[in-house]
């Protein structure tokens, strides 16, 4: 079984095996050529398509970015992302419609075992030692605002139409229409039509 198999399978995989390596290196790569690119440059936006597994035709983001894979997001239509969006997509990573990031929102659809032993389980014959890891990936819904400095971890689920307030850190599930916010990030209240602001149109 190849290395990105055992991810997608849920077995503990070898991140530095040159296999995984090879994949990275390609968005890293994009990222870098991304980032040194002036935002009015009309050649920025597209390098996004030449490592992102899937995405919209609308989709912004202000840069700099750092994705891991690239290849395992998969990002709907409408799509914006302010400064410093971080993606570590060993896992996928499923990005609804109409979602926005904050400045310094980072995905981490990875682990490692906590179980010190467990870390360094993979010898090979080379006398490779690799630092395992698993991954579950993460699942964000439809029209969700993710604001600035929030981590979402390893398997979560956040659902449609949810806020997550500034700083957090979402380690478990977030139902649909719900405000959300802490650390640990806990569903606060649904958000209702008492929140309008069209008032100050």
């Amino acid at each position: 079984m190849k290395e990105e198999e055992k991810i997608f399978a849920g077995k503990l995989f070898d991140a530095r095996k040159k296999e995984l390596r090879d994949i990275k290196h390609k968005a890293h790569i994009l990222c870098q050529k991304f980032n040194l690119l002036d935002e009015y440059d009309e050649k920025r936006l597209p390098i996004i398509k030449e490592f992102i597994g899937k995405i919209g035709q609308k989709y912004y983001f202000q840069g700099p970015i750092q994705f891991n894979y690239g290849c395992h997001t998969f990002i709907g239509e409408n799509f914006f992302a302010n400064f410093n969006t971080t993606i570590l997509d060993d896992g996928k990573i499923y990005i609804g419609d109409n979602v926005m990031f904050g400045p310094n929102v980072s995905l981490m659809a990875t682990s490692h075992p906590l179980i010190p032993k467990e870390r360094i389980a993979m010898k090979y014959e080379d006398g490779h030692v690799s630092m395992s890891e698993y991954a579950k990936g993460i699942y964000i819904g439809d029209n969700v605002w993710i604001a600035c400095n929030v981590v979402v971890c390893d398997g979560v689920h956040i659902g449609n139409n949810v806020v997550i307030g500034a700083g957090s850190v979402v380690t478990k599930d977030i139902p649909d229409n719900y405000l959300a916010y802490g650390n640990p990030c806990k569903p606060i209240r649904l958000i209702t039509e008492k929140d309008s602001k069209l008032d100050l149109l």
